[in-house]
């Protein structure tokens, strides 16, 4: 797994100090309403794609390169399902990284999924009553791009301080608590929202914030 090179360029100078990680999450549906994902090759476990913006790069082109690069699918963006600003989270080298996730659900277009890089083990479609074993983090977000609700944000105060995101009702955003802690959910983030940085479980000092 290999660091993009514009962070490498960052801690040189930033050394260990917190750095704000822009990540993208697609969730990728075919025609049969099945689910894209691929077996990473650092912890072995089944993950949605995911992955860094390269400087410059709109967040949806984010979602089209990473998914082309990692399953050989194409697909196009179709709608924001949610996002959120992790917990930072300091690795064992000590560099400091938070990650803000935008997940997209998109729709496939084309080509045959496939293994089309060194970081996954297997890329296969699943239906979403048949999943294989995954983390929180993408089990919601999955569930979540299937509905049509608006862009899920995380609660925050309004002019009164009641919360502004949790109106009940027909087409309300979903705001269920989550049950993990803010270091799982930060973990398990880092399995899915990005592959070129060499992020993941079984690999922590290989990471976004490695240099």
């Amino acid at each position: 797994m290999t660091t993009p090179e514009f962070i490498r360029q960052i801690r040189a100078s930033a050394g260990n100090q917190l750095l704000l990680l822009p990540g993208v999450t697609a969730i990728v549906f075919d025609d049969e309403g099945r689910v894209l994902l691929g077996r990473r090759s650092d912890t072995g476990r089944w993950a949605v794609v995911g992955g860094i913006a390269e400087p410059g790069e709109q967040p949806a082109q984010t979602a089209v390169r990473e998914v082309y690069e990692e399953t050989a699918v194409h697909c196009v963006p179709e709608r924001v399902v949610l996002v959120q600003m992790l917990e930072p989270m300091t690795y064992p080298n000590g560099d400091v990284c938070q990650f803000q996730d935008i997940t997209f659900r998109c729709r496939a277009t084309g080509g045959e999924a496939r293994v089309n890089d060194s970081e996954s083990l297997e890329v296969a479609w699943f239906e979403v009553d048949a999943l294989p074993e995954l983390e929180p983090f993408a089990v919601d977000r999955i569930l979540r791009a299937r509905t049509e609700d608006p862009t899920w944000f995380a609660p925050t105060a309004g002019p009164a301080g009641e919360n502004a995101l949790t109106a009940e009702g027909p087409g309300a955003p979903r705001t269920e608590p989550d049950p993990r802690t803010e270091q799982e959910r930060t973990r398990a983030h880092t399995d899915t929202a990005g592959r070129d940085d060499g992020r993941g479980e079984g690999q922590p000092a290989e990471t976004a914030a490695s240099r």
